[in-house]
């Protein structure tokens, strides 16, 4: 009799569980849907371009040292404190002291090689004196010697006239004549000793010049006024200049101007173009947006993991000191800005509600009447475009003009399904898209997404008997 009781009451239990089940999901597949909605709004829609980059000084000067040596000290600021990172320097500042014991010797050498070769000289113009002097003398003689061949030759060997006296007349002739010659190779002889020892003269005091720029080489001073952002030596630290020259220095020239480097990918380059809007932040500077303009685009591109990418140059005004040099910069290219459009978001673009929600539009047939037609309209449309497109109601020329892509906004019908309301698709930011239409207008509510009735189930609907009931009175 127990075991009969018992599978009565199971029995019952079963059955029960089973109506009330199918009531339930009955119920879930009949249920209204809820729809999530949104309107459109009017305003400015501004298309950008994103991309990282880095604030750099605007100039900067790379000090070297053109000599080698030993750091002995550095200079004074402007404040009278040593050289140091962040010092603010002007033109002609001592930076730093380079040992110049060694070029001191190479000057006292220099100046030695030059009186040594100006000696010279002198001692050239007086050969070249003593030549002249030796060349009269041999003309002289020379002159002497033949008129007394003359006279000899007119008396000829004779009684008067010895044969031994004619020759000797003769021979005296032809070497008073030899030394002429010679004479006067001695002065071109001396000439050119002289020529040579002016050549070192200029050579000696070539060399002295280099020693003494040498020397003033190793004050190493600022070229222009600027702001010390890198000191790479130390005092006690050895200079060595060979091919190239080492950097002692790294000095930004003007800081209340920067520019930020800003890598911009090969896709969008072609958007990008000098005295072009740009805003930028920087992770250091919170809160902050700085203003800038693109200055050029280097056409030195770089390719990194297969990925193309231009470096643009972007200038803004650093008149408060705010932005440091190197900062992480995230900037934002102006491409397109729309004043006074109308916008929705894109989901209500991309989404596209079941068919048995849909009613038929009687005025352009798109659509199906009533619940389990198939859906007959065009479906979200294109993805809404990251690019700006010529607004077809502003009556472009440019291209892409009349050519605006099409989209399908939904809107609640008094019946309570949905409508399909065609549009023309401008310009988008991502988040935000421009659309176009006679039958769209500012504060229209359209449907962004569905929310199913089973989250919340309709008054007078059953609910399901494995509900829990937490909370709930008893007896009622």
């Amino acid at each position: 009799m127990r075991k009969l009781i018992v599978t009565i009451v199971v029995l019952a239990v079963l059955g029960a569980g089973a109506y009330y089940g199918y009531r339930y999901w009955a119920a879930r597949g009949t249920a209204v849907p809820e729809f999530r909605t949104t309107t459109i709004t009017k305003g400015e829609l501004l298309a950008t371009i994103g991309a990282t980059g880095t604030v750099e000084p605007e100039e900067v000067i790379d000090v070297g040292a053109q000599v080698a040596g030993l750091i002995l000290s550095f200079g004074k600021d402007v404040q009278g404190k040593p050289i140091d990172y962040g010092s603010r320097i002007v033109e002609g500042t001592v930076l730093a002291q380079i040992d110049d014991s060694l070029y001191q010797i190479d000057i006292a050498q220099a100046r030695a090689a030059v009186a040594q070769a100006q000696a010279q000289v002198v001692q050239g113009e007086a050969g070249i004196t003593l030549a002249e002097a030796n060349l009269k003398q041999s003309q002289a003689k020379a002159d002497q010697a033949s008129r007394d061949w003359d006279r000899a030759q007119k008396l000829g060997p004779s009684d008067a006239l010895s044969q031994v006296s004619y020759d000797a007349y003769r021979g005296t002739y032809e070497a008073t004549v030899a030394n002429v010659a010679v004479s006067q190779a001695a002065i071109d002889q001396s000439k050119a000793t002289l020529v040579q020892a002016k050549a070192a003269v200029v050579s000696a005091e070539a060399a002295l010049k280099r020693s003494q720029r040498n020397l003033a080489y190793c004050v190493i001073t600022a070229p222009v006024n600027g702001v010390i952002i890198d000191r790479r030596v130390n005092i006690g630290q050895t200079v060595v200049a060979s091919l190239n020259a080492p950097s002692l220095f790294l000095i930004a020239k003007d800081l209340t101007r920067i520019q930020v480097w800003i890598a911009v990918n090969e896709a969008d380059i072609g958007s990008i173009h000098p005295g072009q809007p740009v805003t930028f932040t920087a992770d250091a500077i919170p809160g902050r947006i700085f203003k800038g303009q693109v200055n050029k685009v280097r056409l030195n591109a770089q390719m990194t993991s297969n990925v193309v990418t231009y470096t643009v140059e972007v200038t803004a005004d650093n008149s408060d000191g705010r932005l440091l040099p190197y900062l992480t910069a995230s900037a934002q290219f102006e491409v397109a800005r729309h004043p006074d459009v109308l916008m929705v978001p894109n989901v209500a673009l991309r989404w596209t509600p079941s068919p048995q929600y849909v009613v038929a539009d009687p005025r352009s047939g798109q659509g199906v009447a009533g619940r389990g037609g198939q859906l007959a309209v065009e479906s979200g449309g294109p993805s809404p475009a990251t690019r700006p497109s010529t607004r077809e109601s502003d009556g472009g020329t440019g291209a892409g003009a009349g050519r605006s892509a099409r989209g399908t906004l939904w809107v609640k019908d008094p019946s309570g399904l949905l409508r399909a309301v065609q549009v023309r698709v401008g310009m988008s930011d991502g988040a935000m898209t421009e659309v176009m239409g006679k039958n769209v207008s500012e504060g229209m509510e359209i449907v962004v997404g569905e929310q199913r009735a089973d989250v919340a189930a309709a008054p007078g609907t059953p609910a399901s008997p494995f509900t829990p009931t937490f909370g709930r009175p008893r007896g009622r």
